[in-house]
């Protein structure tokens, strides 16, 4: 065991749990820095927004700088790139989509974009493209992949590796293709659909995938293997796959919307539903929609495998659920995502109504986020 894990063990393990209904602020900001503080010395983060959500009170925990160079200090407020977190507010676009009658997961592509129709892509499903199961993309896009053209040319020219709904290999051309045709299916652009219909709709009023420049002030500065201060570069899907800047204080609502929907209209309530919903089991992982899902009781080793690069950057052989399981109680959620110069982990318990979020402007380790995040989980929900 590493000493800063052994730091973060030592400083749980003298906190009394927390119990449902009482709500012991000292004792979580206790758990939490005990956590974070030596995860960013070692990591050399420069800031982190830590937000946490027990039984409906949300409590915020800011450290460092969102601007090395200008000595800009974390907030709740803080705008960070979410990376791959962003799939998550992806899936409950499509499924919004699919509430209103507008998407069919069980279409194919061409159905929504006749340029793919009798082409090998058209053969998967939108519920395996949002899975990450249509038969073995890549993880991205090949560098000359720039344009529409190109991208429905690539898809054209693709060959699967395996039939469609027996191989998860994580992939932003899958997932992105995912929230294109979801876009195509509504009749607005991506980015439109979430800023002007998601977002709203979920109370989310500090969350863009094109910041204005009235909240640049908020935008923090990523920092990347060399220090060098950097944000996200545009891509094919970068709004679909990993577009999101939000505050730790947007996405604790998002946490605590998927904890309990029920304060938010009809067709959010379905949608944030149809997220949980598990469609294959890989290992001891479930995927969803942009959530992974964990059947209780959780332990470690089965976290950091399903956030490992086994599950990243191989394909896993998958099995599909039949029918798709609602999640049984005690199912923890989580998603992770980084960008050049960010790194997010966002993980909750329903059953348990407590939830984290982790944003820095640093991509450090993955198994470094979820060994903290675990650790804090455990004196929330014992």
């Amino acid at each position: 065991m590493s000493i800063l894990f052994r730091s973060i063990a030592l400083a749980c393990l003298s906190l009394p749990p927390l119990t449902a209904g009482a709500v012991d602020e000292a004792a979580v900001r206790m758990a939490v820095d005990g956590a974070i503080r030596p995860l960013m010395a070692q990591h050399d983060v420069p800031g982190m927004a830590v937000a946490v959500t027990v039984d409906g009170h949300a409590m915020f925990f800011n450290y460092g700088e969102a601007s090395k160079e200008g000595h800009v200090p974390v907030t709740e407020n803080t705008l960070f790139e979410l990376g791959s977190v962003s799939k998550t507010v992806t899936a409950t676009l499509a499924c919004y989509a699919q509430g209103l009658g507008k998407l069919s997961f069980d279409d194919h592509p061409g159905t929504y974009m006749p340029q793919l129709k009798g082409s090998r892509i058209d053969r998967a499903s939108v519920l395996e493209l949002g899975t990450y199961t249509p038969g073995g993309l890549p993880l991205q896009f090949p560098d000359e992949v720039e344009t529409d053209a190109q991208m429905i040319a690539y898809f054209r020219a693709w060959r699967p590796d395996a039939a469609p709904g027996t191989q998860r290999r994580y992939s932003n051309p899958s997932l992105g293709l995912f929230g294109h045709v979801t876009a195509r299916a509504l009749g607005v652009d991506f980015a439109d659909a979430v800023e002007g219909r998601l977002f709203p709709a979920l109370g989310l009023k500090h969350s863009y995938i094109r910041v204005p420049s009235a909240a640049m002030g908020d935008y923090a500065w990523g920092y990347d293997k060399t220090d060098r201060p950097v944000r996200v570069s545009p891509g094919m899907f970068d709004a679909e796959t990993y577009g999101v800047k939000a505050s730790s204080a947007d996405m604790i609502r998002f946490v605590q919307e998927n904890i309990d929907a029920d304060g938010l209209p009809a067709s959010m309530r379905r949608a944030i539903d149809c997220t949980h919903t598990g469609y294959y089991r890989i290992g001891d992982t479930v995927q969803g929609l942009g959530w992974e899902q964990y059947r209780a009781p959780v332990t470690l080793a089965a976290l950091q495998a399903g956030n490992s690069t086994t599950m990243s950057a191989q394909p896993n052989p998958a099995t599909r659920l039949q029918p798709p399981q609602a999640p049984p109680p005690g199912t923890l959620f989580n998603k992770t995502g980084a960008t050049r110069g960010f790194g997010a982990y966002v993980l909750f318990v329903p059953e348990q109504r407590v939830g984290i979020v982790m944003l820095a402007n640093k991509n450090y380790p993955i198994p470094a986020r979820v060994q903290a995040a675990y650790s804090i989980l455990g004196q929330l929900a014992p």
